[in-house]
């Protein structure tokens, strides 16, 4: 199968979107997050860099176990608008007081992930795709401009490594598209209003229902007008 990954993560997680004191995680990797690790791979920061790039993912070995821990974490209410100047006006830009904003939570953990990653860049329109920028960042790492380490999830979920799939690695659980699928994951995020697009998934065999659209969602007429009558 061409442009198959394998990639293992020691320590990770994928804080749900609902989450708040008890930062519970998706039991599964979402679309997201991957399309956010492939740029962070190739050094893009433009999230709308490979918008129409479709992924799959699976997962091998048994599923991974969760842990329950307790760790300081920052927590603060997302602002819009007026109430962002307000807030830097207070306490100045990207500053949160530990006094206020830190405390200590319970936090799910998974261990132990590994995951193959299929990437389909038929549909994308740029002239350069994102499966062609992986592959040249997997041969010739020095032909890429880069920063940080690379994680999965949280910034401080390094990844042990990514390379080409091989047999020898294991069978592959694939998440499937499917309506009345159990399994719930961001497919997008929307940073400005951290609003996301959601994909029900079931476990199966490889099929074209494995494979993910990665797109920003459209305003409809409706959310539009009412974007505008709030300006």
């Amino acid at each position: 199968m061409e442009d198959l990954l394998y990639l293992e993560c020691p320590c990770t997680s994928f804080p749900r979107s609902f989450a708040r004191d008890f930062k519970e995680t998706y039991r599964y990797p979402p679309p997201s997050t991957l399309y956010g690790l492939l740029l962070s791979l190739v050094g893009e920061e433009d999230m709308t860099a490979h918008l129409g790039v479709r992924v799959a993912i699976g997962i091998l070995g048994d599923e991974s176990p969760i842990s329950r821990i307790v760790r300081k974490q920052r927590s603060h209410k997302f602002v819009v608008g007026g109430e962002v100047k307000k807030r830097v006006e207070k306490y100045g830009e990207g500053v949160y007081p530990t006094s206020q904003f830190s405390k200590p939570n319970f936090q799910e953990l998974l261990t132990d992930v590994r995951i193959a990653i299929k990437i389909d860049s038929s549909n994308e329109v740029g002239s350069i795709k994102l499966s062609e920028r992986v592959a040249i960042a997997l041969s010739s790492p020095e032909k890429i401009a880069r920063f940080g380490g690379l994680s999965l999830g949280e910034s401080w979920s390094m990844i042990n490594g990514i390379r080409n799939y091989r047999e020898t690695d294991g069978a592959i659980h694939w998440l499937a598209k499917d309506k009345r699928g159990l399994i719930s994951l961001p497919v997008w995020i929307d940073r400005t209003t951290s609003q996301g697009t959601f994909q029900r998934f079931s476990l199966a065999e490889y099929s074209d229902r494995c494979l993910v659209d990665i797109i920003a969602p459209v305003l409809t007429a409706t959310k539009a007008k009412r974007k505008t009558k709030g300006k």
